[in-house]
């Protein structure tokens, strides 16, 4: 991530999702299996769906103190202290949209679709989570 703080993280992050909307439809789609047809497409949406979301959860969880990267356990204790909710669909998307999509490409329109919903959920569960002048 950059250095500088991002004004809107909650805009930002959603401006990361319509990417991977824009990116995903590069690729055919066959609806006999119900599938896209190149993984690149699909690996390359999941990856930018993560960014998306690790926009959304620094404003929130305030994770990269310190020196490294933050990893997912990192990740995953903030928001446990933080709010369930939050800590389930974290958990739920990071298999989905960097593990599924991202490393492994699954071509599976329905896990594509779930990638993109658990992303739009993470980044709405942090827009409530934001304090008020940071979401506006």
């Amino acid at each position: 991530m950059e250095d500088t703080e991002i004004q809107n993280p909650i805009e930002e992050a959603r401006r990361y999702v319509s990417n991977a909307k824009e990116n995903i439809s590069r690729s055919k789609y066959d609806p006999e299996t119900n599938s896209y047809l190149d993984k690149k497409y699909i690996k390359t949406a999941g990856d930018i769906l993560w960014k998306g979301c690790l926009i959304a959860l620094d404003a929130v969880l305030h994770v990269r103190k310190g020196k490294g990267r933050p990893s997912i356990k990192k990740y995953m204790e903030a928001a446990s202290k933080r709010d369930g909710k939050l800590k389930r669909l974290l958990s739920f998307g990071y298999e989905t949209m960097h593990l599924v999509m991202g490393y492994d490409g699954i071509r599976g329109k329905q896990v594509c679709d779930a990638g993109f919903d658990y992303a739009n959920a993470i980044i709405d569960r942090c827009a409530i989570l934001m304090p008020e002048k940071a979401s506006a």
